[in-house]
């Protein structure tokens, strides 16, 4: 199992790397295609599209292939897109190559947790999830500083390059390690379709859309709140997100080893735990060091994913890989969500630390998602 999971994790790290890069080299993009900082930043936003749409198309029309060649298959998918976008002439271009490299995104871990699991221990699934998530939150602690670095050192071209070569890594290392599986019986397009006829499969969905979005609502303007308000000069913004990048993996390793032993407990604690992070940030961000441990407490909150990931295997039935890749669907729902939110709060003068509060009300929202499975749940019992 170990060398499967080395490999899925690769995959993820690949993917890891790719989506958040960019936010780092925007200035280079915007001035090598000659538009402006903001303009440049819906490359990201095109990115993000093409995950939300991707993951729940690519789910369905692949519903007949064996695992191992789809996930081949969708870092293939990735790789070329990361080539392409190297070589992308122009504002437009680009947007499209980031559309299209979005488009594996979920479906990979998707499916990738679906291959963990089933070769999982009883009673391991979630932290073999988890180790593949390992590679998607190592990527902000490891793999977008060197890709930055690349990109300051090369030209931005060159991050999308080494992303690429990466996911090509991953498909030899997938190849080797993964075992071969055959299609379920009977799977087709028609039999995925059936999981959006489940009312828990939308219900677990909800909570990673609206409970997740608390994390982006903040961490979407944690430079400009970490300068201007805790007073961290600009330098040292770097090792404070690396504070962010390494709760994101505690948090995951955490998170997934709660899932394990009791799965509705978790996520019900983990949305009170993000309830408390959020509201704690408010108060925390005025003073350098108190910004920084509630950095790396954010990054924490990611402790929900493997907990959701397993939850929707759990409610979806037979139409596991769809639930599966709509799994990062929602969580980039939660990304915009929380994104849009937060920004209308800062521009409303609430002030930069007001997105924590913007934060708590929408794990608060949730919560009252969760409570609503489990309402449902005690009814069908």
């Amino acid at each position: 199992m170990a060398a499967a999971l080395i490999g899925l994790g690769v995959g993820g790290f690949s993917i890891g790397t790719g989506e958040f890069v960019i936010m780092g080299l925007l200035p280079e993009v915007a001035r090598d295609i000659g538009v402006t900082i903001p303009q440049a930043g819906h490359v990201i936003s095109s990115y993000a599209l093409g995950v939300v749409i991707g993951a729940p198309v690519l789910a369905v029309l692949a519903a007949g292939w064996g695992r191992r060649a789809l996930l081949i298959a969708l870092m293939a998918v990735y790789a070329l897109g990361n080539f392409a976008s190297a070589l992308a002439p122009g504002y437009l271009s680009l947007n499209l190559m980031r559309f299209l490299t979005g488009l594996p995104h979920g479906t990979y871990f998707g499916v990738a947790a679906l291959v963990a699991a089933s070769l999982a221990p009883p009673g391991r699934r979630a932290s073999a999830v988890g180790m593949v998530m390992l590679g998607l939150t190592g990527a902000t602690l490891a793999g977008v500083p060197i890709a930055a670095a690349l990109g300051q050192h090369f030209g931005w071209r060159a991050a999308f390059v080494f992303v690429g070569a990466i996911a090509v890594l991953a498909m030899a290392m997938v190849r080797r390690g993964v075992p071969y599986m055959s299609p379920d019986a009977g799977a087709s397009p028609w039999r995925e379709l059936g999981a959006l006829r489940r009312k828990q499969v939308w219900l677990t969905l909800g909570i990673g859309a609206i409970g997740f979005g608390g994390m982006f609502s903040v961490f979407s303007y944690i430079k400009p709140t970490l300068t201007e308000v805790a007073g961290l000069p600009v330098g040292g913004v770097p090792f404070v997100l690396a504070l962010f990048g390494a709760g994101m993996v505690a948090g995951n390793l955490v998170g997934a080893r709660m899932a394990d032993r009791a799965l509705m407990r978790t996520i019900g604690a983990l949305l009170l735990w993000s309830v408390v992070v959020l509201g704690g940030f408010v108060f925390a961000a005025h003073h350098v060091a108190t910004a920084a441990l509630a950095t790396f407490l954010l990054g924490t909150i990611v402790a929900i994913g493997p907990a959701l990931q397993i939850r929707l295997m759990d409610v979806a039935g037979d139409a596991q890989t769809l639930a599966a890749a709509l799994n990062h669907s929602a969580f980039n729902c939660a990304n915009a969500l929380g994104a849009w939110l937060g920004g209308v709060a800062i521009s409303a003068g609430l002030g930069w630390t007001s997105t924590g509060w913007v934060g708590v009300l929408l794990a608060v929202g949730g919560l009252a998602v969760f409570a609503a499975s489990l309402a449902a749940d005690r009814k069908a019992a």
